[in-house]
């Protein structure tokens, strides 16, 4: 690591890309005739998150040799996350992912990623082994799994980490990047053993380990090895088990205008409070409401929240 990089407090690994979201709500796409541009990707919206909270915050990733690319770059430097480690791939165009907005809870999306998205191809050579073995976290996602040669790029970055803590592992399961859910299960099995963390929802838990049921999911990713294990439950709230300790906590009800970008909030929330120190309770009652503010707006990166709007609403009994 260079003498004169900082230590990341957050460094994540995967998906960045433009998301292009309709300024017009309810209709489809055939329809809508204006748009907003925005940066997105979930691995490099929670490093905006955790940025948006005062964190050293970088991201691994790949842009295309295209204009989309280069606002990219610049979108990342501007919202305060280290673009360092973020390669110009010579072959592959930026990715473009288009929404639907139809409140409260349908945002169909469509990711032009073809034929292959830069993403999916940091290669070994793109990362800073000693400062993926510093980083305070590592926040990787399935999606990295799922084609080489950034798989065994996220095989290097685990073998450097050996099990650091926090070595975060989002489940973001999502199908059209994968052959079946066989086969992301596999890629789960094989990485899960390096991570400390999971987080996911019921349904990707069911990839991970086969379990719906949040208290048997948590054991099941627990019994991985992880120390700690997340299970989100949409309007049930979230469930946090360690070995020792079990916490559920309610949901912050919102009026929804745009659902997508609330996990990636409770990600960069996730990652605050960890290292902050709090109790599990204290974590998710802030990283709930952190997701909560973010469903209310329309965009990702650029909704993010910082300390100071989380803590006036849980003032207020959030």
């Amino acid at each position: 690591m260079s003498e004169l990089r900082r230590r990341d407090d957050v460094l994540a690994l995967g998906r960045l890309g433009v998301d292009i979201y309709p300024l017009q709500d309810g209709i489809g796409l055939e329809d809508v005739t204006s748009f907003g541009k925005y940066l997105g990707g979930s691995a490099a919206n929670v490093a905006v998150a955790a940025a948006k909270y005062g964190r050293a915050s970088a991201l691994i990733s790949r842009v295309g040799d295209d204009p989309f690319g280069t606002y990219l770059l610049r979108e990342l430097e501007r919202l305060g996350v280290d673009n360092r480690e973020v390669r110009v791939d010579p072959e592959y165009p930026t990715p473009v992912t288009f929404c639907e907005i139809f409140p409260p809870d349908d945002f169909p999306l469509y990711f032009y990623r073809k034929p292959k998205a830069p993403d999916l191809q940091i290669a070994v050579e793109d990362l800073d082994l000693e400062a993926v073995r510093e980083a305070r976290i590592l926040w990787f996602t399935l999606t990295g799994l799922s084609e080489e040669p950034s798989r065994s790029t996220h095989h290097a970055a685990l073998e450097a980490r050996d099990g650091a803590a926090h070595t975060i592992f989002d489940l973001d399961y999502r199908p059209m990047f994968w052959g079946d859910a066989a086969e992301a299960t596999e890629q789960v099995a094989a990485a899960i053993g390096r991570a400390t963390i999971a987080v996911g929802n019921r349904e990707e838990c069911e990839v991970a380990v086969g379990e719906t049921e949040p208290d048997r999911a948590a054991d099941a990713l627990l019994d991985r090895g992880l120390q700690l294990a997340i299970v989100k439950q949409g309007p049930k709230g979230v469930l946090a088990k360690t070995r020792e300790e079990r916490v559920e906590v309610p949901p912050h009800f919102v009026d929804v205008i745009n659902g997508l970008g609330s996990g990636d909030a409770f990600g960069g929330a996730l990652c605050h409070g960890l290292l902050e120190g709090w109790d599990l309770e204290r974590i998710f009652r802030f990283a709930n409401v952190a997701g909560a503010i973010v469903a209310t707006r329309r965009e990702c990166s650029t909704a993010m929240p910082d300390a100071a709007e989380v803590e006036t609403l849980l003032a207020k009994g959030a």
